[in-house]
């Protein structure tokens, strides 16, 4: 298959070499168990070109894989009428704590408001910014589209 890194683990359960649950899977992509099972369910979903995270991605290549995250989302919401929830999240780069270097987005399916295995916590810093900080870092980020 070409567009794959025979080094990486995620391209070579594409590749069948090894083993994974498959929930769905296409030419464009795979989703499968992750095998830590945050909560029951908890699936990823790949492309089946080796993309190392978002940073790598083009349109084209958002337009064709990520089109299938509502589909996936969707089917495992059905799949459980206790699924209350979802988080789905992907972690970009090592200091994102991404820990295979292939793009994949998360599932993780919420039973619960607080009774799940894990809390997602919402995080403020905004005492520590002012109007101008919020003015100058969204100026930095306009400028820096193509």
């Amino acid at each position: 298959m070409a567009d794959l890194d025979p080094n990486c683990l995620f391209c070579k359960i594409i590749k069948g070499e090894v083993p994974s649950y498959t929930v769905f899977e296409n030419d464009d992509v795979k989703a499968f168990l992750d095998i830590s099972q945050i909560t029951r369910g908890h699936v990823l979903m790949i492309p089946k070109k080796h993309l190392v995270n978002f940073f790598d991605y083009t349109q084209a290549d958002a337009a064709r894989y990520l089109q299938y995250i509502p589909v996936i989302a969707q089917a495992i919401k059905r799949s459980n009428p206790e699924i209350k929830g979802m988080n789905i999240s992907s972690n970009n780069g090592e200091v994102a704590s991404q820990a295979v270097m292939h793009s994949h987005i998360h599932f993780i399916p919420r039973y619960s408001k607080w009774g799940d295995a894990i809390k997602v916590k919402s995080l403020s810093n905004a005492d520590q910014y002012s109007e101008q900080d919020y003015q100058e870092i969204a100026k930095e980020i306009r400028g820096s589209f193509k």
